[in-house]
């Protein structure tokens, strides 16, 4: 299977880096173009098997999937000049600009051309990304195709492309709000008396723990809360003053916020 990723920058360095290391898939087949020669080091630097050229378009013609990174407002102009290049209804062209549909990249390709949305998140730097797939003109076989090629990156699921704006804003956004807890538990535990350091490690251990807990468990987080909140007892004191300055409704705001369809 050869792959060519259009982009060098975070997130096609990201893909070309996880699948050149995940075993699943051969360095070799697969061609990273760098617009502008910046990223060459630092992708020969994980493989140096990796195709890393500059400017070069040439490997459109001869790749199964086609990965497109760049920047949402670049990604018409790039499916234009090299439509030519596309050679149609076996080659899958994959896109992870957010705000591209299906419908725009089934105009700029070729007629039938199995088109895919797709939305990680930049934990796919590590192989733990939550991405989500859409698509058009693909049959069952070219969806798991891809579906298998981002489950090398972490998880992986296929929906409807109506869902897009939302899963978005709950896992590609969602990382950020992630961070943000992260750095106000952080500077809490500074002003309890605990070292930056250290604060952080216990938050990111415990982190962990709660995810482990509910994939083990299989339960609603608020079972897991349960379990802690004894009556009278401090984390019931903590969640209540967190509920009283609407971390709930934060929540649940900053997404609706980001849910931009």
């Amino acid at each position: 299977m050869k792959i060519s990723i259009i982009g060098a920058g975070n997130m096609g360095g990201a893909i070309a880096s996880g699948l050149a290391v995940s075993g699943h898939i051969t360095p070799q087949d697969i061609t990273v173009i760098d617009h502008r020669g910046h990223n060459v080091a630092r992708l020969k630097s994980v493989s140096e098997d990796l195709n890393v050229v500059v400017n070069d378009y040439k490997s459109l013609s001869e790749a199964d999937i086609i990965i497109i990174t760049v920047k949402p407002w670049l990604v018409e102009n790039v499916l234009r000049e090299h439509k030519e290049s596309l050679s149609g209804t076996k080659q899958l062209i994959v896109s992870v600009a957010a705000t591209i549909t299906l419908e725009q990249l089934d105009e700029w390709t070729q007629p039938e051309q199995p088109v895919f949305r797709v939305v990680p998140n930049t934990a796919i730097a590590v192989r733990q990304s939550m991405t989500y797939i859409s698509c058009q003109n693909a049959n069952k076989e070219q969806q798991t195709q891809l579906l298998r090629l981002f489950s090398l990156l972490g998880k992986a699921e296929i929906v409807d492309e109506k869902l897009i704006p939302a899963v978005t804003a709950l896992t590609s956004c969602g990382i950020a709000f992630a961070f943000r807890y992260i750095r106000a538990a952080m500077e809490g535990g500074v002003e309890l008396g605990v070292y930056p350091n250290n604060a952080k490690e216990g938050i990111l251990q415990t982190l962990r723990g709660a995810i482990d807990l509910l994939e083990a468990n299989g339960t609603h987080p608020e079972q897991e809360i349960d379990k802690v909140t004894t009556p009278g007892g401090i984390t019931i004191k903590g969640l209540n003053e967190m509920e009283h300055a609407g971390f709930t409704s934060s929540v649940i705001r900053g997404l609706k916020a980001s849910n931009v369809k």
